[in-house]
């Protein structure tokens, strides 16, 4: 999980899991190391360096990276000296990992995926960013998410890729103006 806190517009972004391999390129992390997807992972690291951006991290990204190529260390690392926050799992994340599961909105070998999105929430983050298009950024999916997180009295989670939230190397035609 990456969370960002924007400078101006007070954006917060939290970075979803991968499912047990670092190297994956559904995490943002990893993915500034994959052909297909790193322009868009090194501009939102690049935003972080900018100060667009701040991070915060989490305990379970953490482990995670434990596991990763010393690349994606690096990387983990450079957020950490940069100032980014650690947010950790608390009971409260862990109810509503609970309700997410009585809900069967993911099975049951995808509770880190979980354990992401209800640190998100927790968090009050206002934007979770991934390139897990299968279990994550799917219209069907996130509207389950805000559905148990509404009826828990907690705030609605937006989440989008990482193309749609860096603004490192957009130009003036990028915005529509």
């Amino acid at each position: 999980m990456i969370e960002l806190t924007g400078a101006a517009a007070e954006l917060r972004t939290v970075r979803s899991a991968w499912r047990g391999d670092p190297t994956r390129s559904q995490h943002v992390i990893g993915a500034c190391f994959d052909a297909e997807f790193s322009s868009w992972s090194n501009g939102l690291v690049e935003d972080f360096r900018r100060g667009v951006f701040h991070a915060v991290l989490s305990d379970v990204i953490a482990e995670e990276i434990g596991r990763a190529p010393a690349t994606v260390q690096a990387v983990h690392q450079e957020l950490l000296n940069l100032g980014a926050e650690v947010v950790s799992v608390s009971s409260e994340v862990l109810r509503l990992v609970a309700a997410y599961e009585a809900r069967a909105i993911l099975g049951p070998r995808f509770r880190n995926d979980l354990l992401h999105i209800a640190l998100a929430t927790v968090a009050s983050v206002d934007v979770l960013v991934s390139w897990n298009f299968r279990h994550i950024v799917r219209l069907d999916r996130i509207q389950l998410f805000n559905e148990v997180n509404a009826a828990l009295g907690r705030g609605i989670l937006a989440i989008y890729s990482p193309r749609e939230v860096t603004t490192y190397d957009r130009n003036e035609t990028d915005s529509g103006s």
